[in-house]
């Protein structure tokens, strides 16, 4: 049993260090929802057959090569169809702009006050004022962009996918 167990764990290892080698370092990247989704998938199959051994080894490098290609052709249809990117893709979308809360945004994207607070804080904001802009990013990260100097603006094209008013 033990035996089984180091040889399936070690297949599988060697298949996911070869996929992703194979398909690219992207595989694992959180640049969107599908990624996340598909590196969740990934590390509950591979969860699942280290330890259970249901899926067999087999059937779990099959599953995994299957969502690794999924992933990589999901990549490949959103950087090369505007398209499918707007499709599969969320927006990012503003919470907080120049000190201000977007309290819309806020109720239109479910992010509570205390999320919002508990952000700021990480992003080591302590007065509004600081906070050029809050971004609801398009995997469900937030990113705080502040600075003390209140003369500059963000570059367009930092903000260029941005959804303003939702």
């Amino acid at each position: 049993m033990i035996i089984e167990s180091l040889i399936g764990t070690t297949i599988i290892f060697v298949l996911i260090v070869v996929y992703t080698r194979l398909f690219g370092l992207k595989s694992f990247s959180k640049m969107t929802g599908f990624d996340f989704v598909i590196t969740v998938a990934i590390g509950s199959i591979l969860g699942m057959t280290i330890n259970s051994g249901n899926p067999s080894i087999l059937l779990g490098a099959a599953i995994l090569f299957i969502l690794y290609a999924l992933n990589y052709t999901v990549t490949l249809l959103r950087y090369k169809s505007e398209k499918a990117e707007n499709l599969i893709d969320n927006e990012p979308l503003i919470l907080m702009e120049n000190g201000e809360v977007i309290w819309e945004n806020m109720k239109a994207s479910k992010v509570t006050e205390a999320e919002l607070k508990s952000k700021l804080r990480e992003a080591n904001v302590i007065r509004l004022k600081q906070v050029k802009a809050v971004i609801l990013e398009t995997t469900g990260e937030i990113s705080v962009l502040h600075t003390n100097d209140e003369s500059i603006e963000i570059e367009d094209y930092i903000m260029g996918d941005v959804i303003r008013k939702k």
